[in-house]
């Protein structure tokens, strides 16, 4: 099974997307996935490959419609990396593609995790998430904004002259806490799963969202294994099996 990538227009201009499994207007269930933050030089483009073949396993073997979203500055879309940009991205996608659906659900990797955390607590239509080395807080990025723009800089995220106001542009980022957006789920399942051995994310920040999270939390540990657990088949497995008990 292989998808296709498809450009829509979003908030800034072309909002790319790659979708397996089902069709736009059928009756599998949703999962949408929320990308990590590259931290390779130049990989605007280039980060959009992982996710290909990470949607069509769990598209295959969930038999779910699986749609990866390249947000704002990344994978080809227009535009410029922000906290509330990546969140209206996602939001735009959900609109395009729920149609009739009555099932739907997010996951996210390391940023792209608060996105899909902070997307749940906004829109009851998300009925589950699932995150993948998830920070539980990010107001240490938002302490350090000339480094997070340089970073964001390198990366390609973010255009020439953008942002204008990098500490206002911080602060908009600070302001997608994780665990403040799991306490908001009010009930609804919530998986966290943390690689033993992540050197990016505290293992501790995995136990602060699922004590956030309520009583369908749930942690799952990877041991050995890092932060990039978007390729690690074990962290596959477990996003195939808990989308399973969730249909």
């Amino acid at each position: 099974m292989s998808g296709e990538w498809s450009e829509a227009a979003g908030p800034t201009g072309t909002l790319r997307s790659y979708a397996a499994g089902g069709t736009r207007d059928g009756s599998a269930p949703l999962l949408l996935l929320c990308p990590e933050l590259p931290t390779i030089e130049g990989a605007r483009g280039d980060v959009a490959v992982p996710y290909e073949a990470l949607a069509d396993r769990v598209a295959q073997e969930s038999g779910w419609r699986v749609v990866a979203g390249m947000f704002r500055g990344l994978g080809g879309s227009a535009g410029s990396f922000s906290g509330s940009g990546w969140l209206e991205d996602a939001a735009t996608l959900v609109d395009q593609e729920m149609g009739s659906r009555v099932g739907l659900r997010a996951a996210g990797f390391g940023f792209g995790a608060a996105i899909a955390l902070a997307l749940a607590a906004r829109d009851e239509r998300v009925r589950g998430v699932a995150c993948f080395a998830p920070p539980a807080h990010l107001a240490d990025w938002a302490a350090e904004p000339q480094a997070l723009a340089e970073r964001c800089r390198s990366a390609g995220l973010i255009e020439a002259g953008f942002p204008p106001d990098v500490r206002a542009w911080a602060a908009d980022l600070g302001g997608l806490e994780p665990a403040s957006s799991a306490a908001l789920l009010g009930g609804r399942p919530l998986l966290v799963v943390q690689g033993s051995d992540d050197d990016a994310v505290p293992t501790d920040a995995a136990g602060r969202l699922v004590g956030a999270g309520g009583p369908r939390a749930e942690l799952r540990m990877v041991l050995g294994a890092g932060h990039w657990l978007r390729a690690d088949p074990r962290a596959t497995a477990t996003l195939i099996g808990w989308l399973e008990r969730q249909s």
